[in-house]
């Protein structure tokens, strides 16, 4: 087929590039010309594993392509991915903006009949206004569609491969029957397409994401109230997983959850249920309790040291989580703004997003690229992300190396008695030495 993605940002290039590489002839549409240009000489700027191996293998295979040019991106495709940016506004709710403008332009250019899916998140009922927007603009047949992307990063290019379903909102049997064409490759082994109508669709990702963030949400506050009762609760999450109603998925506690889709994503659907009347209690409790998550962390350290003027702390992590440089509601950003507040000097390591990291804190902090060099003469490590290069590190050589001996640890990586071992005051979510 002939595909067109609108929008080169995660999700556009992702699914640009992965149908590519089951035979399609894929065309990347973005406004963004220097992005574009970027694209075009190799350049993916998306840390995301694999993603630019399959970019580049398709792009010299000519069947991505990369433009600015709307009339040539449209014209020659049966399937239109809208897969440009919804932001949050200030109240929340999802800004339209640009997949609005997306819908007008594109609609000046269909000249045949085409599916046009909404692959953005969007709030309910957006794809019926995309519709409209388009139907005012041409009088040319065509079909919208909702097919919402239920990708993680650091394993996104894995999620479309190989997907554990694959959600489509349709509503005539010409737009389903092409959509199921354009996925069949993908589901060789197992038929996991799910035809629903639009509305359960657009819903559909709302809901996933605000029942991964209550889980999130809710072993944060497990783990809050044990480091206050004296209970562990890496002992509890392990009874807990043992429960096959519960399973073993996201009950990790930690700083909270970040990136660019939960936060997001909680705070749209408060609004879609606040414009219809529902008040969603349960989905503004979990925005809270992660919001609080991470000032409940910088609140110990801060009650440890009393006094962080002058101290120097080493940061590990910078990322919302690991195998990825997303940078979008990261706890570390809001930790170390408190600690540099508070007079503190930062040396940080990530292995993906210290790029990222100096657009937002300039010189304010000292980058380093190995992570033990991080920690020479630090009085305390914080650990924000949960990269596999900090889970078994030489604990002898990180005492060498620090004037004090202290570990906060925000993802619970080590054993604590095995810290203790090595002479370290460690704490982590969930536990405090305080308690034994």
């Amino acid at each position: 087929m002939n595909i067109c993605v609108i929008g080169t940002g995660y999700v556009g290039l992702v699914t640009g590039s992965c149908l590519s590489d089951s035979g399609n002839n894929v065309t990347c549409l973005d406004i963004d010309e220097s992005k574009i240009n970027s694209l075009k000489e190799g350049k993916v700027g998306i840390y995301e594993p694999g993603l630019e191996n399959i970019v580049l293998r398709n792009y010299n295979a000519k069947r991505l392509k990369f433009t600015t040019n709307y009339k040539d991106a449209i014209e020659g495709s049966n399937i239109i991915f809208l897969a440009v940016s919804t932001p949050p506004k200030d109240d929340g709710s999802a800004d339209l903006t640009y997949i609005k403008n997306a819908a007008k332009e594109l609609a000046k250019y269909i000249e045949d009949y085409k599916v046009i899916v909404t692959k953005s998140t969007v709030p309910v009922g957006t794809t019926h206004l995309i519709k409209d927007i388009i139907s005012a603009i041409t009088d040319v047949e065509f079909d919208v569609a909702s097919n919402p992307e239920f990708l993680k990063e650091g394993s996104a290019v894995n999620d479309f491969m190989f997907p554990d379903r694959i959600v489509v909102g349709v509503e005539t049997q010409k737009s389903e029957q092409m959509l199921r064409d354009l996925y069949e490759p993908f589901l060789r082994k197992e038929d996991r397409l799910i035809f629903v109508d639009i509305k359960s669709s657009e819903v559909s990702k709302y809901a996933s994401n605000s029942m991964l963030a209550t889980r999130i949400s809710f072993m944060n506050e497990m783990a809050n109230l044990c480091e206050k009762v004296g209970a562990d609760i890496g002992s509890v999450r392990k009874i807990m997983s043992q429960d096959k109603r519960i399973g073993k998925e996201f009950l990790y506690p930690g700083l909270g959850y970040g990136g660019s889709c939960f936060p997001k994503d909680i705070k749209a659907i408060i609004d879609v249920g606040r414009q219809n009347g529902i008040e969603m209690d349960l989905c503004s409790s979990v925005d809270k309790v992660n919001m609080n998550q991470r000032n409940k962390f910088f609140d110990k350290i801060q009650n440890y040291f009393k006094d962080l003027k002058g101290l120097k702390f080493a940061v590990w992590g910078l990322s919302f989580k690991p195998n990825t440089d997303d940078l979008r509601e990261a706890p570390s950003v809001d930790i170390i703004n408190k600690l540099l507040q508070h007079g503190a000097q930062i040396s940080v390591n990530d292995p993906a997003s210290m790029e990222n990291f100096k657009e937002i804190f300039n010189d304010k902090v000292e980058y380093f690229e190995n992570n033990f060099d991080a920690l020479d003469d630090a009085d305390c490590l914080v650990i924000n992300t949960e990269w596999s290069i900090y889970r078994q590190p030489d604990f002898a050589n990180m005492k060498k190396r620090m004037k004090r001996h202290i570990i906060f640890d925000g993802r619970n990586l080590y054993n604590h008695e095995k810290l203790k071992q090595f002479g370290f005051y460690y704490t982590n979510i969930g536990y405090s030495p305080e308690n034994e």
